[in-house]
């Protein structure tokens, strides 16, 4: 008996020891995964896909009118209704990613659809049959028929669809890469959220390319677990508070109902604190017996929340005012870039004698705008930010939003002022009434407005991108990124209301956004129009940053680097206010 009891015994140590080995084991895989080296396979379909999109985007505006021969109001209105549905349909691929298929997977197959859009696009620019007349004189030109623009149509949407499958995805999935704790990332000396035919063929081999170079990093990433359908857990918090609309809240809110082995899949760094704003869902959260019936543990989670699950709702809803100020600013640049490039078109572009650029490529000082002020901002202005705020990332990102939209302001202005100067040139040569003729006026009039442009986005949309990655629940990443393009799509769409009314509007004589002939319109006015717009939108922001409250996070911090979901003996947690 003795015996049989030694060896039982041994029996258990062995199957103990084989146990901590699997996950020992499964602890270092994942410690394997993600970290830097993944960056290049990451930032490589970013970067092929923002190239796809600018060429895309750049080039359509002049495909649209000279080759579909579309008037310019409503080139740009179709332009602005597609970006918009480019910037709706992230929330299509946010759900899908955070409810069941994961970041990954959403990624690779929205990068596939955009290159079949990509593809159907090129397609329809190069074959004869699927445009009209070319029409050099712009005058009684020939539009493209009902047929050869659903064409068009059809392939911007499956673009579309791509694209919700990427923007949500790309920039939350590189996070997931690194260890996003507060203690882990003010530690960090650099910030993630920093770093024709032919014309529309590039960027399309571009896109393709960039999914390819994606997919050979598959074996090297971190793939976090989805935690189901957060518009399902807000459901569920808002029917269970309204259930309980008439219970009277304890008066110590450690009272309501806690439950950390049922958030566990959705509370992986740390679970979200009671908060005072909002209390009417706070009563989703009062426990009763007859709730938690339906299974040991488990509650019916259309009468019963977790305070973590309630909180998740209350979060974004502080997010939702600040969140809004992106549509008025995305209203006033919606049209700008494809206004301008028609402005670009009828000035001299010349470099050298025999070379001049294509009016698209004025794009590129946004861009490069961006490219060199990024370092800039992260080596230079942080550091001295720092000294003077004591803040690890030198300004908040509220802060860093209110700036980017004042130079919004400052880039809508300036614009005006150019176009002035166009047309009084126009004006000295005679040249008010020939829309096909250069004007001797270098393009280059226009440079200081992109680069103004491209400073708003460094400061406004990667601020805004930043804070609603840090300051959304860690569950709800991907549906807050989408958020962002949302705001965007909305604002397009405004800005297509916008432009419509003030063309239907401004009178038929001296419009202010003339189809044919932008000499004899009144640009100059649209642009005062929209720096009022921002500077109204400026003033709500400003309120709304004033009474904004951050959330509150219990973050779980393992000095043994181990498994967070249990704790143990070497296992501490920490209040963090963020």
């Amino acid at each position: 008996m003795e015996n049989g009891g030694i060896e039982l015994e041994k029996k258990n140590k062995s199957e103990n020891g084989d146990e901590e080995r699997k996950q020992d084991d499964i602890r270092d895989k994942k410690k394997q995964l993600g970290g830097v080296r993944t960056m290049p396979f990451i930032l490589a379909n970013e970067a092929c896909d923002r190239f796809a999109t600018s060429g895309f985007h750049a080039n359509m505006i002049t495909y649209l009118t000279q080759v579909l021969n579309l008037p310019l109001v409503k080139a740009s209105n179709t332009l602005a209704n597609f970006t918009g549905t480019s910037n709706f349909t992230p929330i299509i691929g946010a759900l899908f990613a955070d409810w069941f298929a994961g970041r990954y997977w959403t990624i690779t197959v929205g990068s596939f659809i955009y290159v079949l859009g990509m593809v159907a696009i090129t397609i329809s620019a190069t074959l004869p049959q699927l445009r009209p007349p070319l029409c050099p004189t712009q005058e009684n030109c020939i539009e493209a028929s009902n047929l050869q623009l659903w064409v068009l149509y059809l392939s911007l949407l499956l673009t579309s669809l791509g694209t919700g499958g990427i923007r949500p995805c790309v920039v939350t999935f590189a996070a997931d890469q690194f260890d996003m704790s507060r203690a882990k990332t003010e530690s960090r000396k650099w910030n993630l959220f920093n770093c024709w035919s032919l014309g529309l063929g590039i960027p399309t081999i571009a896109l393709a390319l960039c999914l390819i170079v994606f997919v050979l990093g598959s074996r090297l990433y971190k793939k976090i677990k989805p935690g189901g359908s957060p518009f399902v857990r807000a459901a569920q918090v808002i029917v269970a508070a309204v259930r309980k609309r008439k219970t009277i809240l304890p008066d110590d809110p450690t009272a309501l109902y806690h439950n950390k082995d049922l958030d566990v899949d959705i509370s992986t760094n740390g679970r979200l604190l009671h908060s005072d704003q909002f209390k009417f869902l706070d009563r989703a959260a009062i426990p009763f017996d007859s709730d938690m019936k339906d299974s040991p543990g488990r509650p019916n989670l259309w009468r019963q929340a977790t305070v973590h699950r309630v909180e998740e709702l209350k979060t974004v809803v502080r997010l939702l005012p600040i969140w809004a100020a992106t549509i008025l600013q995305g209203a006033s640049h919606s049209h700008i870039n494809n206004f301008t490039i028609q402005q670009a078109r009828m000035m001299d572009r010349h470099i050298l004698p025999s070379f001049k650029i294509p009016p698209a490529t004025m794009l590129i000082f946004s861009t490069l705008t961006i490219i060199l002020v990024l370092p800039v901002y992260e080596r230079v202005f942080v550091p001295l930010a720092r000294c003077v705020t004591g803040h690890p990332a030198g300004i908040t990102c509220l802060q860093r939003m209110g700036i980017g939209l004042g130079m919004g302001i400052l880039s809508s202005l300036v614009s005006g002022l150019v176009e002035i100067k166009r047309k009084n040139v126009a004006t000295e040569h005679n040249l008010l009434d020939r829309p096909t003729a250069i004007i001797p006026i270098s393009a280059f009039w226009l440079v200081p407005q992109y680069c103004l442009y491209g400073l708003a986005e460094v400061f406004s949309s990667v601020g805004h991108i930043e804070f609603l990655y840090d300051q959304s629940p860690e569950s709800m990443r991907s549906t807050a990124a989408a958020l962002y393009w949302i705001a965007i799509a909305i604002g397009n769409y405004v800005s297509t209301l916008m432009v419509t009314l003030v063309h239907r509007h401004s009178g038929e004589r001296r419009n202010w956004l003339s189809d044919r002939n932008l000499n004899r319109g009144r640009l100059e006015c649209y642009h005062w129009l929209v720096s009022g717009v921002q500077a109204v939108n400026l003033v709500y922001y400003v309120v709304c940053a004033c009474f904004y409250k951050c959330k509150s996070i219990q973050e779980l911090t393992d000095k043994n680097e181990g498994d967070v979901e249990c704790a143990d003996d070497h296992r501490e947690a920490e209040m963090v206010r963020k």
